[in-house]
């Protein structure tokens, strides 16, 4: 049978750890490797919805995109939400891994995963790490051919089914240089500036951010969140699947964006 082990490497081939951000918090954050593996569960971020269904479901491991714990946890208790997630997850046997910026910045994670559904011609990454050669960075560029900026925002809703997203308008026609950055990824703006972007898709940035697009002439496509990573949770519970015969894998359904529109 399977072990936690067996899924830990899995996913350090996946996602490789070394890929992650000097300040993120990933790898297997709690768990006995030696304990045996029959259900897994894969999320963007652990909730009290998404533990409720991991222990419902009797899960083994619960692979979060997002890290809990993230920082250095000196009491762990049920006074906080955080604190009483982790609390009954380890109550429940329930094991906990975080592959977050590594799956971003990795070979086929988010990011890359963003490029090929547009589909953005010849993708690099917006940031290459130092002595990687297997396509893996920080980001990614591409050209795209499909038509002007409008064009662009119709391929972006269509390839996460996201019924509409807020964007900072551009005139400039295609083919467009497009950077991709997921989750908040107002830091790889000035990248994406200092690349000739002429748009930049991310989940979100800031105010001033937009403002600096703006005044440029740069197209900024502002998805949300959880809409610019949540695709890729599904695709790594197929890759968990395949990777590990026997085990159950499937990718959480109570999760939802904590934000909407009325």
């Amino acid at each position: 049978m399977p072990t936690l082990a067996d899924a830990v490497t899995l996913l350090q081939q996946i996602a490789p750890p070394e890929l992650a951000e000097d300040w993120d918090n990933v790898g297997l954050l709690a768990g006995d490797p030696a304990a045996p593996l029959r259900r897994v569960h894969t999320c963007l971020t652990l909730t009290p919805d998404v533990v409720d269904e991991a222990i419902t479901a009797k899960a083994d491991l619960v692979v979060s995109h997002h890290p809990l714990p993230f920082r250095g946890v000196k009491t762990l208790t049920t006074g906080t939400i955080d604190g009483g997630s982790l609390w009954r997850l380890l109550g429940a046997g329930v094991a906990v891994y975080s592959p977050h910026t590594a799956y971003d910045s990795a070979a086929d994670g988010v990011n890359a995963q963003w490029a090929e559904r547009l589909p953005l011609a010849d993708p690099r990454p917006l940031e290459p790490i130092e002595n990687r050669d297997d396509g893996a960075g920080v980001g990614r560029i591409g050209l795209w051919n499909g038509g002007g900026f409008d064009s662009l925002v119709e391929a972006v809703k269509s390839a996460v089914n996201l019924p509409e997203a807020r964007t900072v308008k551009s005139e400039r026609e295609g083919p467009l240089r497009v950077a991709v950055a997921c989750g908040s990824g107002g830091s790889l703006l000035d990248l994406a500036i200092a690349a000739g972007c002429d748009a930049f898709l991310t989940g979100e940035m800031t105010f001033h951010d937009c403002l600096r697009c703006r005044s440029l002439g740069m197209g900024a496509i502002l998805t949300g969140h959880y809409a610019s990573e949540r695709f890729a949770i599904e695709t790594l519970a197929d890759r968990l699947a395949e990777g590990l015969p026997g085990v159950e894998v499937a990718a959480s359904a109570a999760e939802a964006d904590p934000l909407t529109v009325s």
